[in-house]
Parts: C-alpha cells; structure tokens; sequence
C-alpha cells in the first residue's frame, strides 16, 4: 500500500508557519504559481500566467521534494517582443521549447556579446552577468523552460534587492569572451564543457553501456557553473536500468515517445506517459526507469543540480553502479518480471516487439555476483 506520510490537521498546524519559506514567498510575490508536480504532460502547453516584472509569462514547477534544491520554471516571449532585462545571483540553464529568437548577456564593465538560439538550443546564463531574451518572431511566441539553483540561494540571504541588483562581476564566469556562446566546447570524458549547444535534439552522444539498452550520453558543464545536465538516448524496443538518485532532477523527453515508471523503495511502481515535451521530476531517492515504445530513438534532457548525485569514493555517480556492489541501478538480472511484461505489453499496441535480448546478454559479462 502507498504511504504519503499525511498527518492529522492538529500535528500539521503545529508546522504551518514552516510551510512557507523565502522561497515560495518570492513567487507568490512575482504573481505566479508554482505546480507541484513530479509529472508534467507538456511544458508546450502548460498554462502561464503574466509575469509582469519579466514582460512575459511564466509558472514555476516545483515538487516538494526538490524546493529547496533547485527549481524549474516555464517562460514565454510575446511576439516581436523581448524580456526585461535581468542580473541574478543564482545559476540559470535554459533549453528552448519552440520559436526563435537571441540574448544578449554583459557585465558592469560594459562587455557584452549577444547570439542567437532556436527550438532545440541549450545554453547557461554567466552567473550575475546581466541578460536580455528576444523573441525574433513577429508572429509566434518563443517559450523555454528553465532550471536555477534559486531557492537556496533566494532562503539564504531573502534580500531580493541584493539578488537581483548586485554590481560584481564574476570574470572568471564571464568576462565578454566574442566567442562565449559559439557552438562548441571540450569533451572529457562524458563531459562536455560549454555555454551553448546549437541542437540538443541531435547533438552526437557517447556510448553509455552501464546505463543498459546499448545507449548514448553526454553530461554538461555550462558557464562554469554548479549546475549540471545531461542528455540520454536509447534504441527504439529498448529501456534503461532503473536507479535512483537524490532530489532535483528535471527530465525532458526531446524525442520519442514511451513511458516512465517511478516508485519509492518497496511500493509499487506508477506509470508516466511521455511524450516531446513531457517533464519528469523524480522525488528524492525514488526509483525511476524510461522505456521507449516509439518508433524513433528516445531522447531526454536532465537539468539538475550537483547535489542530485550521490557518488562513491571514486567520485562515480552511485546511480550508474550496481546495487550489487552497493550502487543504487537495479540490474536487468534483477528487476520484477513485472517490468518486462509491463514492456511488451506495451510495445505490442504499436505492433512492436522488444529488442532486449543484446542488453540482457551484454549485462551478463560484466556482472558482479548477488550476494545472498
């Protein structure tokens, strides 16, 4: 049976001034509301409300178990229209939803370099530099959908004046480079270290085996920042071993379609439909697994902050080890056969088949032994 740990009405009141924090009160004050969902079925279509200070509209999506981490907020440009411009104290990561447009970014000492994105573009903003967004359509709106580590930052100091209109430029995050957001960026390893990348949608990955399902990653390091993201894809019949990590991790389904099941240790498993544009939020230390049912490749992107990983000694992210071994990734060898007929079941409706039997095969060499 699901717990969801509600109390009687006379404990919680005892909490009721807890409940709220600088935080939450900041968005209150902005006019826009927060969605506390772990689940959103499209960021395309998800309602707004106007966000004055901005010039656009926006609402933030937060659940619970993430609030005081890092948050997600979704924004949107009128046509031939640009947002105020804005300076902050906290990290931003940006991927855009639809449209076109550009951004200016300068600091105090007058440097300034301005470049263009469209739907697919993913990008950092310098922290403190100041920003301006611009939709460079007459006739559509641009959305995007963002993810800061604003809330611990915003319960902190609960200065909104220091937030937003501190004069200190970070140079070692940005000093006016022309080429800051150019198209590129130094791979190591996984990780690829950038301010922007043109096309997520396509963006070439590198092979992943430990995740399972012969599929590709790539992890982010954009402007310098503690911010970090990654995108995944997996094979079309194909589905990633399950893990969980720590709170906080927002996931965008970039392309393909499936489903997702998440659970808390010990309960059963619930279902998430997704599809371009759906958003997964998994709540801290929840088990979580993506199957791609479509009949293209299944892509995500996974914005995040550091403390959503939990890493062993050597510094490996505690998701992508064996639980075996004392990971948190639950094997293929060792899921419910729940799992699998869940699957082909739903593979079938498609007229689809599963094409697990390399994975399953693949795991098996490298396999530690289960201890009793």
């Amino acid at each position: 049976m699901a717990k969801n740990a509600l109390v009687s009405d006379e404990l919680a009141s005892k909490f009721a001034t807890e409940k709220e924090t600088p935080y939450t009160r900041w968005v209150a004050a902005e006019g826009l509301d927060i969605i506390g969902a772990h689940y959103v079925p499209s960021l395309h279509t998800v309602d707004l409300k106007p966000w004055a200070r901005r010039g656009g509209a926006g609402v933030f999506i937060n659940h619970e178990a993430s609030r005081t981490s890092n948050d997600c907020y979704v924004c949107e440009i009128p046509p031939g229209k640009q947002l105020e411009p804005q300076r902050q104290l906290f990290e931003e990561m940006i991927y855009v939803l639809k449209g076109r447009g550009s951004s200016t970014v300068w600091n105090d000492a007058g440097q300034r370099v301005s470049f263009e994105w469209r739907a697919g573009s993913l990008f950092a903003i310098p922290l403190n530099a100041h920003c301006q967004h611009f939709n460079g359509s007459g006739l559509e709106p641009a959305r995007f959908v963002a993810v800061t580590n604003g809330p611990p930052v915003i319960n902190l100091y609960e200065d909104v004046d220091f937030l937003f209109n501190t004069r200190y430029d970070f140079k070692n995050r940005f000093s006016g480079e022309p080429d800051y957001f150019d198209n590129k960026g130094e791979q190591k390893g996984l990780l690829l270290e950038t301010n922007f990348v043109a096309d997520a949608v396509n963006l070439p990955l590198i092979s992943a085996k430990e995740r399972g399902a012969g599929g590709g990653h790539i992890r982010f390091n954009m402007a310098k920042g503690s911010m970090n993201s990654h995108i995944s894809q997996f094979p079309i019949g194909t589905y990633k071993k399950a893990h969980c990590h720590g709170p906080g991790a927002h996931v965008i389904i970039l392309s393909g379609e499936g489903y997702s099941l998440m659970w808390p240790e010990g309960e059963e498993p619930k279902r998430y439909e997704w599809q371009v544009g759906s958003m997964i939020v998994p709540p801290n230390l929840w088990f979580h697994q993506h199957f791609n049912t479509g009949t293209t490749p299944a892509r995500y992107l996974a914005f995040k902050h550091e403390t959503v990983s939990i890493r062993n000694a050597q510094g490996v992210p505690k998701a992508w080890i064996s639980q075996r071994v004392g990971g948190d990734q639950i094997d293929y060898a060792d899921e419910t056969p729940q799992i699998r007929n869940l699957f082909a079941d739903a593979l079938a409706r498609h007229g689809l088949a599963p094409k697990m039997a390399d994975a399953y095969q693949a795991e098996l060499a490298d396999l530690p032994p289960l201890v009793a």
